[in-house]
């Protein structure tokens, strides 16, 4: 039955209109409504009682997946199989209903089912821009690690990270675009914000090798097929100056009940997706964020140090540009990582999707996209003056290293113990006094 007020839409479609829409009722409810079981077993993980930021994170990330593939979003070979279903539904669909008229008031859910699971997207990824987390300010070992030695995302993860209010107007663009969703009047100018600005982030997915190529252009199409109901109206309207009937289709809800219904599952999701999300969110930031460790590391040891001195087996090697067993330079971070760089040979750990950890051990930012450093997590036996090393790389993590420290003053740190090949090593580590341009110039003048 369709709704009074429903006057300015066609009261009959075309042929071609109604086997299009089927086509893309269907395609759009594969990608948009969970219809994955591995998606409601997930569900029944989540601790409820001690939800977390990372828990509904996750669950705004569903895409459908067909074909096994090593990435969290699938590939573009799974929109194929959607495809198909939808050309099969549609034929199905077209024998079986040949009769109906009109879909308008089947349009109009699809396009808020669309119109939720974009805004969900957008905002999930907004709110960790707009209380800068995504992207951190570089790390010391990060500073201390040469262009070549980073990956292409890396360099730009970087870049962006540097600058944190720039970090939060981003996302504040992107949360805004995903608010001015959840209101029907507003959709199209949401819409057209994150036509831009997730197509500028499917072109840095491209261009610096990122891994979420398929998902931001997942989240442009859900936004290009919002924007395509207005666009004739807008051109008649801004370009071609003609008169233009306005969008005036509502939902048929003649019940009070159907119409607190709705109003109660739209307040509901706004809750739990903006409201408790975007709390949890901040209050991750307020506990310096999920992408380095929390663990306190050395007391007053975090900087960088020369390797003054360095044994295997007794035996000093001496400082050498290719020599692949001594060490360089090690870092200490202000978390307990340590970094050592080297010559050794470093299996990348590319890394480049979100992902959200809630252990210390299992946080690769910081060694994500780089080589030529060894990141080391570490425990400390205060009493026994130890460091157990446990190699952070998930192609290294057989590495471990057992090493007593001393400290003969605020400077120095004296290592010895045992490497990750059971050789002995002793090693004399001074550190360097280095000052960073990027930290000492900011918004102060600078003197080299």
């Amino acid at each position: 039955m369709t709704h009074p007020a429903n006057l300015l839409p066609p009261q009959t479609w075309k042929a071609s209109w109604k086997v299009l829409f089927r086509f893309f009722f269907i395609y759009f409810i594969i990608q948009c409504v969970p219809l994955d079981i591995r998606y409601y077993a997930g569900l029944f993980q989540i601790h409820w009682g001690e939800l977390s930021f990372r828990d509904i994170f996750y669950l705004t990330r569903y895409t459908p997946r067909f074909v096994t593939t090593d990435s969290p979003f699938g590939s573009f070979a799974d929109w194929g199989v959607a495809a198909v279903i939808a050309i099969a539904g549609a034929l199905i669909w077209s024998y079986l209903d040949r009769r109906r008229q009109e879909y308008n008031q089947l349009y109009y859910w699809l396009r808020v089912i669309v119109r939720y699971r974009l805004a969900i997207g957008v905002i999930a990824y907004g709110l960790l821009k707009l209380f800068p987390q995504q992207l951190p300010f570089p790390s010391i070992s990060q500073l201390n690690t040469q262009y070549g030695d980073l990956s292409a995302w890396k360099i730009f993860a970087m870049s962006t990270g540097v600058v944190p209010s720039m970090e939060t107007f981003l996302g504040l663009v992107e949360t805004v675009a995903g608010l001015l969703l959840l209101h029907r009047r507003t959709s199209t100018i949401g819409a057209g914000i994150i036509i831009t600005f997730t197509g500028n982030v499917f072109m840095s997915n491209l261009a610096y090798e990122g891994g979420e190529y398929v998902y931001s252009f997942y989240l442009v199409v859900l936004a290009l097929f919002l924007l395509q109901y207005d666009t004739i109206r807008i051109i008649n309207l801004l370009t071609l100056e003609q008169p233009t009937a306005p969008n005036t289709v509502r939902p048929y809800l003649p019940q009070p009940w159907q119409r607190g219904l709705k109003l109660a599952l739209k307040t509901l999701f706004i809750f739990f997706f903006v409201g408790l999300y975007g709390y949890k969110t901040y209050a991750s930031y307020k506990q310096l964020g999920y992408q380095y460790p929390h663990m306190p590391g050395l007391t007053a040891a975090a900087g960088i140090y020369n390797v003054t001195e360095f044994r295997i087996n007794n035996q000093e090697i001496p400082y050498s540009l290719t020599d692949t067993v001594r060490w360089k330079d090690v870092v200490f971070e202000p978390w307990a990582t340590l970094s050592v760089r080297s010559n050794r040979y470093v299996h990348p750990d590319l890394a480049n999707t979100e992902e959200i950890f809630v252990n210390d051990s299992d946080r690769n930012y910081e060694l994500a996209g780089s080589i030529s450093r060894h990141y080391y997590s570490y425990h400390i036996d205060e009493a026994k003056q130890v460091l157990l090393l446990q190699n952070k790389n998930r192609y290294h993590h057989e590495e471990q290293l057992e090493l007593h420290y001393t400290r003969p003053d605020s400077s120095r740190i004296i290592l010895s113990g045992i490497n990750e090949k059971k050789d002995s090593v002793y090693v004399i580590l001074d550190k360097i006094d280095k000052q960073y341009p990027l930290i000492e110039g900011r918004r102060k003048p600078l003197k080299l």
